[in-house]
């Protein structure tokens, strides 16, 4: 059976160097990936970093898991777009994503204030930096003219997609972006939320085929299983209880009300032991892609077969060591 068409997440905080990030991009590229990213919060520089990612490989495509709209001005985010773009010789994909309140206001000191709307001008005015010319906006977040981008545009602009849970986010994804990544939904959830991207599509009168739709999957393949399992239920009950509230909130709505209040009643002892009790294997087992090989590659083609799925962007669980990837990223990508 062919192999589903995967993207590789790496995780940052798992390298001590950005050369070991390079390193874990080239391996990517060697198993077939058909793009390497990698999310920004308060570590390095995720621009930076991609910059790094695209000199050091060939054809593999380059994109972030995401970057937040209160990070930085629409204008430079736009100017990053184009500079990532001409770097990697037109591999780069732009993810946007509102984040969440605690990295909005505690780490880029802004109110987390109508995040959509926001989003939706960040959008559109890197847009405008992107094809050439005055940029002229007035907005509700952004009133901006009179200067342009000093560089040559391309006549193919770097695609954006946007990271979204709920239906309303979702809808704008396929109104406004060129794709969409998904997170922590389970098969049916996600076939579910795929009516608001086509809703979000059919206003924008856009064709739905045409936007990337990329969920991110949590994987961890072993030998026995029993380890992969152990090591990404601590971390998806941590994403589900304790990062931020949109997680959470999303899973429930998906049918797990009375999981999601008891991994959140551990988070608020600060228990992580009990909050990866908490967690079912059923949930588990419907959100991410974890045991043995067999049992990863399966999960995986299962949610590649999602009526609207494009590619599935294998994200590792923390604790994994170099083996574990290389057994998942095998698991994923073999033939």
């Amino acid at each position: 059976m062919t192999a589903p068409t995967c993207d590789l997440v790496l995780m940052s905080r798992d390298h001590d160097s950005v050369d070991s990030l390079a390193e874990q991009a080239q391996r990517a590229e060697e198993y077939g990936f058909s793009h390497v990213t990698m999310g920004e919060t308060t570590g390095w520089n995720i621009v930076s970093v991609l910059t790094v990612l695209a000199e050091r490989t060939d054809d593999i495509g380059i994109t972030d898991d995401v970057i937040s709209p209160y990070s930085r001005a629409p204008t430079v985010l736009g100017q990053s777009a184009l500079t990532l773009h001409d770097v990697s010789d037109g591999r780069f994909r732009m993810s946007l994503g509102t984040s969440s309140p605690a990295i909005a206001e505690r780490w880029h000191g802004q109110a987390f204030d109508r995040p959509l709307r926001r989003l939706r001008e960040t959008i559109d005015v890197i847009r405008q930096v992107c094809a050439g010319g005055d940029v002229d906006y007035d907005g509700e977040f952004y009133d901006l003219g009179g200067m342009s981008y000093e560089g040559t545009v391309p006549e193919d602009p770097p695609a954006i997609d946007v990271a979204a849970l709920g239906p309303k986010a979702v809808e704008l994804a396929g109104r406004f972006a060129d794709g969409w990544v998904p997170q922590l939904f389970t098969l049916d959830g996600l076939d579910e939320r795929m009516d608001d991207l086509r809703r979000g599509a059919d206003l924008g009168d856009r064709d739905p085929e045409d936007l990337r739709v990329s969920p991110i999957v949590r994987c961890c393949a072993t030998e026995d299983g029993d380890t992969a399992r152990t090591m990404a239920r601590q971390m998806i009950a941590f994403l589900i209880g304790a990062y931020g509230p949109f997680y959470g909130d999303s899973i429930a709505e998906q049918g797990y009300t009375d999981e999601v209040e008891a991994i959140r009643a551990a988070w608020e002892d600060r228990d992580t032991a009990a909050m990866a009790d908490a967690l079912p294997d059923e949930l588990l087992d419907a959100v991410a892609a974890v045991g043995t090989p067999e049992d990863v590659r399966e999960k995986v083609e299962a949610f590649a077969a999602v009526d609207g799925v494009d590619s599935v962007r294998v994200g590792f669980v923390s604790g994994m060591s170099q083996d574990h990837k290389e057994t998942t990223m095998a698991a994923v990508t073999d033939d």
